[in-house]
């Protein structure tokens, strides 16, 4: 399953979802969220126990401003409703499922 589009409108599938969920905050024109895109979407497609989305932050600074985010890429990992990790800048995948699985 590829990573999801998220938001406003369907935000509410990351706040009530029971799996812990990652989120890609990202914008079109940004070099280093073009290199980690493909790994969103790698672990998106591997690993069905979690929930990914992309925030777009040009489409949704309502979302942006809600999460703190001041650079791009920012990824997000929620668990029950609440953020338990936040990490700015390009991360290789390992990194990033080590956020997911602690």
């Amino acid at each position: 399953m590829s990573a999801l589009r998220i938001n406003k409108n369907n935000f509410d599938l990351v706040i009530n979802s029971d799996k812990p969920v990652l989120l890609d905050f990202y914008a079109e024109w940004c070099g280093p969220c073009r290199m980690v895109s493909p790994i969103i979407e790698q672990i998106a497609d591997e690993n069905p126990q979690y929930l990914v989305g992309k925030v777009n932050v040009d489409e949704e600074p309502e979302l942006a401003a809600q999460f703190g985010v001041a650079s791009i890429p920012t990824l997000a990992v929620i668990k029950d409703g609440r953020i338990i990790s936040k990490s700015s800048g390009a991360k290789p995948k390992q990194q990033i499922l080590k956020m997911l699985e602690s």
